[in-house]
């Protein structure tokens, strides 16, 4: 390679963003290539979050199910967690998916180059062993890294990150996990499980405070029942680390709280991993977490540079930063008749047990812009699949416009929550209308057939 090789686009991170614009840009004549300095190649989803982290929750739920036997009329004498098994298994799966990326990666028509990217000017990047890369359209595609929010006492201690607890080959023995979203849930119901005594401690007034509070409630209940202690509006006071492991000080209802655990996982969030980009040399605007703001092209501050993905947001979501990056790539080939990614069909899922699954407008939403709706829910505890199953927590809610009852959006939460919202998504896409769905044959007994139910009570609604 020339001291400063050319590129008609240049995708910088190879994790689902990159690589899935970098794949469209060459299948529209483009000379492209990926820049990855990344130590190991395939990105946040493959190999630091969605695969290993849904590995480890269904052997989990394997485990819960093994353990509440008696339930069921089964005598199974005991079910623990082989952490070492568990171990292996995981890298075992983690590892055919990295493969088969790595392959995607050196087989395609674009240059992978392995070295960190840092601008110098809008159409030139400067790599981490001293070349120079220009570009006509560069998309970054840099995705996220764990945030250390300004807790006192939590720069510089060693607790863990969520990469530290998809990678444990033992069970611990306690652990306060600091968070209540989405990763914070997930991993402490699993390390609840596998059996560590946990301490949630979430600062907002309930745990995926994304979500309905409904929705957040019934999560909130099951891990409670499941014996997580859990506490959620609280004002993070100290955090300390000790020989004998970590405290934690906090205020909860006007009172001093103190916790103590062998282990700290810090689960408050993540943060754009733009830091060290540059970005400023190229003009391009960021908010001031460092995510990258863009317009509905995924065009950046500097309209020549895209972004997609976990860097640039508003969701972090595979599939979301996969249509992204494809969208930035057709745009920078000046492809006609696009259309900019369509968030009204947003799917969102949480794999905790039971799992929460939305997608569409909900009603916060629809409530903010002053939009008129219908809702109806049923619960799980009344349907007939769901409770041979003891799969007893949560409800299937329907939401649709009040004239025709067009569906807008759908929440789900219970079990297998996050297959079922599925069956809302080719309808919705189709704007279809309640009275669509219940033309579709829907099969007896299954869970699917509970949202034949609130899909009833809108249609009874609007034929009164």
């Amino acid at each position: 390679m020339r001291r400063e090789a050319t590129y008609d686009f240049l995708a910088i991170g190879g994790g689902s963003a990159g690589f899935n614009a970098a794949r469209v840009a060459v299948s529209l004549g483009l000379k492209t290539a990926i820049v990855d300095g990344a130590r190991d190649l395939g990105g946040l989803c493959i190999l630091r979050g969605c695969m290993p982290s849904k590995t480890l929750l269904y052997i989990a739920d394997v485990l819960h199910l093994a353990q509440k036997a008696g339930t069921f009329g089964l005598r199974i004498p005991s079910a623990r967690a082989e952490m070492k098994a568990i171990h292996v298994r995981k890298k075992k799966i983690i590892a055919e998916f990295a493969d088969y990326r790595v392959r995607a990666l050196k087989a395609g028509k674009f240059d992978l180059i392995r070295a960190q990217a840092r601008f110098v000017d809008p159409h030139t990047v400067e790599l981490s062993d001293g070349k120079k890369l220009r570009a006509r359209r560069i998309l970054v595609g840099t995705g996220s890294r764990v945030a250390v929010p300004p807790v006192p006492g939590l720069a510089g201690l060693h607790c863990w990150d969520s990469d530290d607890v998809l990678d444990l080959d033992f069970v611990p023995p306690s652990v306060i996990v600091l968070g209540g979203g989405i990763v914070a849930c997930e991993l402490a119901q699993f390390l609840n499980r596998i059996g560590a005594r946990v301490t949630l401690v979430q600062r907002s007034q309930s745990i995926l405070r994304h979500h309905s509070a409904d929705a957040s409630s019934v999560v909130q209940k099951a891990f409670v029942d499941e014996g997580i202690e859990l506490f959620a509006g609280t004002e993070l006071q100290k955090v300390k680390q000790d020989g004998r492991g970590f405290s934690v000080e906090f205020l909860h209802d006007g009172k001093a709280i103190r916790r103590r655990a062998a282990h700290l996982f810090n689960a408050l969030g993540r943060e754009p991993n733009t830091g060290a980009l540059g970005l400023a040399a190229a003009g391009v605007r960021t908010r001031p977490n460092g995510q990258i703001i863009t317009n509905r092209w995924q065009q950046t501050s500097v309209p020549h540079i895209y972004a997609a993905g976990d860097c640039a947001g508003p969701f972090e979501i595979v599939h979301v930063a996969i249509r992204q990056g494809e969208l930035a790539a057709r745009h920078a080939a000046g492809a006609k008749k696009l259309k900019p990614v369509d968030y009204s069909l947003l799917l969102n899922v949480v794999f905790t047990d039971p799992q929460l699954a939305t997608i569409g407008r909900l009603e916060r939403e629809l409530d903010e812009r002053g939009v008129r709706y219908l809702q109806a829910s049923y619960p799980f505890n009344d349907h007939g699949k769901s409770i041979l199953m003891d799969a007893n927590y949560g409800y299937v809610k329907v939401i649709a416009e009040p004239k025709r009852g067009r569906i807008l959006g759908a929440e789900i939460v219970g079990k297998d929550a996050g297959e079922l919202i599925h069956a809302f998504s080719g309808p919705l896409a189709m704007r279809a209308t309640v009275s669509d769905l219940l033309r579709a044959p829907w099969y007896h007994p299954t869970l699917s057939e509970i949202v034949t139910y609130p899909l009833e009570e809108i249609a009874e609604k609007l034929n009164q």
